[in-house]
């Protein structure tokens, strides 16, 4: 058995075994590297896989967790709130990227930012829905129900938490299938030089767009798991600065990678959390940290040390 498979295999057993022996700050860290590890992931489809930087994705974060917001608070459906975030995601992004996948580098980047911050003025102004400043509060963390068939009760950090493990293991899961698909190999030529492609009869413009709404869906889905677990939506979810979060861990992990978002977005938390602890300077030396990781590992964690282990096995197998 492959070695990525027994790693993968044993990381999957301890994320189930971990509500067995871990308190619920624990559990409330885990859950929040997996909506950032989800959020990353559809960030790095149009990054990694298709070379377009957006700075903008916090907006369709904001969307989905507004949506399942609005919804929980009408229906006591936490199913029904997760649909209502990816969709809302999802249509922002389709309509938003329409606009913005006409223009490349530096002008789609510049475009997003001002997508994502015209989202976050919304979300201030409008307080009739999004109740401005304040937020939405109160939200519940309704039970997970299939009418007729199946109804679990999410009022514990565990039960929880084991939702968000099964969601983010099926959207990893599906992203894996999408960028290991016909359509993920030309999201990669795109990448690598759009004008082959588009001399094959690719349509690029068209791939662009599907990947900006597959990255809006999962930035909708990570949002929409939000609410359930703060009780509560504000406007600063929709900040530039929470679009950098998913920039940041993609390039700590490793840009073209598919595990590269998944692994910075455990090094940001347990970073994050670790300087906490000692000082009330933390964005200083977080910051410093990340740019020290970023320059001496060139092109991610992952690719520094697949390198690596490559490297050993193939001087051991020469001896």
């Amino acid at each position: 058995m492959k070695p990525r498979i027994l790693l993968l295999a044993f990381l999957i057993l301890f994320l189930l075994l971990l509500p067995t022996f871990a308190g619920k700050y624990l559990l409330y860290m885990t859950i929040h590297i997996l909506i950032l590890s989800v959020f990353a992931l559809g960030f790095n489809l149009l990054l990694g896989y298709t070379g377009l930087l957006s700075f903008g994705q916090a907006g369709f974060f904001a969307m989905g967790a507004y949506a399942s917001a609005k919804i929980l608070l009408i229906i006591p459906s936490l199913l029904a709130g997760m649909i209502a975030g990816v969709v809302a995601g999802g249509i922002a992004a389709l309509i938003l990227g329409y606009l913005c996948v006409r223009h490349t580098r530096i002008y789609f980047s510049m475009l997003t930012l001002c997508f994502g911050m015209m989202i976050y003025s919304i979300a201030w102004k409008w307080r009739e829905v999004t109740g401005g400043d304040d937020g939405l509060i109160g939200i519940p963390r309704a039970p997970f129900e299939i009418p007729g068939i199946l109804s679990i009760n999410m009022s514990s950090m565990g039960s929880y938490y084991y939702f968000v493990l099964v969601i983010s293991l099926i959207a990893i899961f599906v992203l894996y299938r999408i960028v290991n698909s016909p359509f993920g190999l030309t999201l990669k030529g795109i990448r690598d030089s759009e004008n082959r492609v588009s001399f094959a009869g690719i349509s690029i413009r068209s791939y662009r767009l599907l990947s900006f709404t597959i990255a809006g869906l999962y930035a909708g889905l990570a949002g929409s798991l939000v609410p359930p677990l703060e009780n509560t939506v504000t406007p600063p979810l929709a900040h530039w600065t929470q679009s950098a979060e998913p920039v940041m861990v993609t390039l700590l992990g490793g840009i073209h990678t598919f595990s590269g978002p998944i692994v910075g977005s455990i090094l940001f938390y347990l970073i994050k959390d670790l300087i906490v602890r000692y000082t009330q300077y933390w964005l200083i030396w977080f910051g410093s940290i990340v740019v020290f990781l970023v320059l001496v590992f060139r092109g991610g964690i992952v690719i520094f040390f697949t390198e690596r282990i490559g490297r050993l096995f193939k001087s051991r197998s020469e001896k």
